[in-house]
């Protein structure tokens, strides 16, 4: 078959690979589309010590089963891997899985023509949702669940409550679509990039602001969530959160330091980090998309997979859209 293959930091090679074997409870998944996320780029630039090249990656699949009871049906794939038993998977809590496993990390993942997957891990997209909408499944989870450990935190209703994002690719911006559908309209979102700044004020009902020269237009709010992971955002977001308020801590870019434990203790800030999500949060953000709450409409592009090398330039150059999609 055909693959994306990460060979070394920073390469990427277009080749023919082995076909994907299914193992016991798995089944054989002809792929359609599969975006390239955040941690796709971390592998790539080296910094995953988790993903050893050479690898394919991706994770952010749709597509269709050759056999099983989906076999023929157009479904979309949750890469997350779990061993079902240890406690965090008996209490609903099974992206705590002390065995978690995600495709593309130390197994074959998804920028490819096919991937093996166990049939668990397989949800059934409904006929009139597009493929290349459906792909955005994934990395939507993700948004649903950090954004509802935010939410449960709100000490006033969403309509009244105040929200800023701290980053503004792909999971920045389905944070803010996300919180919009919960009610949240004062919604400020910070971002680097000013190509991306444009971008994301037609596509979103929040105000878009540079960090590096501005602040957002509202003193502190009810709920950050840092979308970058970074000291610098952590040092932003432990200035920028009201008292009383949470921190929802998304991003995954260094350990640096950078959060003031001073304030947040004295101003009792709840500071949470997030980590995927469960197959509830899934099947959530698949209805979100079903439902046109959610699409990737103006914010992301379709790219053949044998493009995905200039894909993996691009983001890292800054002049990709939030999210590119490669078509299989």
């Amino acid at each position: 078959m055909k693959a994306l293959v990460y060979t070394d930091t920073m390469k990427t090679e277009f080749r023919d690979e082995a076909d994907p074997q299914a193992l016991e409870g798995e089944v054989i998944v002809d792929l359609t589309h599969c975006g390239i996320c955040g941690s796709d780029m971390h592998a790539w630039h080296g910094h995953d010590a988790r993903r050893v090249p050479p690898l394919i990656l991706g994770h952010e699949a749709v597509g269709v089963p050759r056999s099983g009871k989906f076999g023929g049906k157009r479904v979309a794939i949750n890469p997350l891997m779990t061993c079902g038993t240890c406690l965090p998977c008996t209490s609903g809590s099974e992206h705590l899985c002390e065995k978690r496993e995600l495709i593309g990390m130390r197994v074959p993942g998804a920028f490819a023509q096919a991937v093996a997957i166990k049939e668990e891990n397989i949800f059934e997209i409904p006929n009139h949702l597009s493929f290349d909408q459906a792909a955005l499944a994934e990395p939507l989870a993700v948004c649903v669940h950090s954004v509802q450990i935010g939410m449960d935190r709100l000490k006033r209703p969403a309509e009244q409550s105040s929200a800023i994002i701290l980053g503004g690719g792909a999971i920045g911006l389905l944070c803010a679509l996300v919180l919009q559908n919960q009610g949240i309209t004062n919604l400020w979102i910070g971002e680097t990039n000013p190509l991306r700044r444009e971008m994301l004020a037609k596509v979103l009902n929040a105000k878009p602001y540079d960090p590096i020269n501005e602040k957002p237009g509202i003193e502190h709010a009810d709920l950050i969530l840092d979308c970058v992971g970074s000291g610098h955002t952590r040092k932003a977001a432990s200035e920028l959160a009201l008292p009383g308020g949470t921190i929802v801590h998304v991003g995954l870019q260094d350990s640096n330091e950078g959060l003031d434990t001073r304030r947040i203790t004295l101003q009792e800030i709840a500071f949470i980090g997030t980590y995927c999500y469960t197959n509830k949060d899934f099947q959530e953000a698949l209805d979100l998309l079903a439902a046109g709450k959610v699409t990737r409409d103006g914010w992301s592009e379709i790219r053949p997979l044998e493009e995905g090398i200039q894909g993996f330039e691009e983001i890292h150059n800054g002049t990709a859209p939030p999210k590119i999609i490669l078509e299989i």
